[in-house]
């Protein structure tokens, strides 16, 4: 699943091919659980409307448009956000993990997992929102609606402070990787970064929450604003299905100490990685260098 990293970067990558452009023709595949507004009213409120401004707020994208209302966009696990101009897209089947062939790279036209296709008044390129598992979200907001799914987030992970984490943790008896999985206290964090914070502070994922110190939870704060920050720099992380709008793959992958390693050597200490279980998630860590 994408996590903040990967939305940020899409964010950024996909506001020019948005920004300041009118929305000529909305159209959508079949209404499905993929649509929390349906398709129908989402042609009705989002054709002639501009767009001013793209936000990002946990993992979910927000597109501000000029009559106040708000265009609420979620990738899911397997979600792809980018435009007609993109080239070389790698466009996966979650199932068969299976590319399109380069001649329908370069020529991709709106298949049934295109769920959202928006068409500009100015001629300009289109933007797609793909998704094969439709586990994304789209949702329209009127203007001052409350929206639950963000009222619900707690701090973005790129602003967390040790303090704040230490009291999230008080009183707590859940693993602390599982609380720092709860979107509630951390939002946007996700399974692979949340195992590489915890490797920088030194604290094993099973360690329970309350059991973490003030000083452990101001080094699980700089490990995850640290991992978030620098991935954003080198463009996400491609383990799976993500691929940034311009059809590029990201980098951070290749600068994982523990995510997904498991029998492989600690890069500090050379004990191999281990993975266990942690409510119902992945996670990997080294037994040396984390207590």
């Amino acid at each position: 699943m994408p996590e903040l990293p990967e939305v940020e970067v899409t964010r950024q990558r996909i506001a020019p091919a948005m920004l300041g452009r009118t929305i000529r023709k909305v159209h959508t595949t079949a209404p499905s659980y993929f649509f929390i507004t349906g398709p129908a009213m989402l042609r009705r409120k989002l054709e002639s409307r501009r767009v001013d401004a793209l936000d990002r707020v946990g993992k979910y994208l927000v597109a501000r448009l000029d009559d106040g209302s708000r265009l609420l966009l979620h990738l899911g696990m397997t979600g792809q956000l980018f435009s007609s101009d993109a080239s070389s897209l790698r466009l996966l089947s979650a199932t068969a993990r299976a590319s399109l062939a380069p001649e329908e790279q370069r020529s991709f036209e709106p298949d049934e997992h295109t769920h959202l296709h928006l068409d500009f008044d100015d001629g300009g390129p289109d933007v797609y929102l793909r998704d094969v598992r439709k586990f994304g979200k789209v949702q329209w907001l009127a203007c001052g609606e409350v929206c639950e799914r963000l009222e619900r987030l707690g701090t973005d992970a790129l602003e967390i402070t040790g303090e704040a984490l230490f009291r999230a943790s008080r009183g707590k008896k859940v693993a602390v990787k599982s609380m720092l999985l709860d979107q509630a206290i951390l939002a946007g964090s996700g399974n692979i970064y949340t195992d590489e914070a915890l490797f920088l502070a030194g604290v094993r994922p099973t360690r329970r929450a309350h059991r973490v110190t003030r000083k452990e939870c101001e080094a699980l704060a700089e490990g995850t604003r640290r991992v978030m920050r620098r991935s954003i720099e080198t463009g996400g992380s491609s383990i799976s299905d993500y691929v940034a709008p311009d059809g590029s793959d990201g980098a951070y992958q290749d600068e994982r100490r523990v995510y997904a390693r498991k029998g492989e050597p600690c890069l500090v200490c050379g004990t191999p990685i281990k993975r266990v279980v942690v409510g119902q998630r992945s996670s990997h860590y080294c037994p040396k260098c984390q207590r």
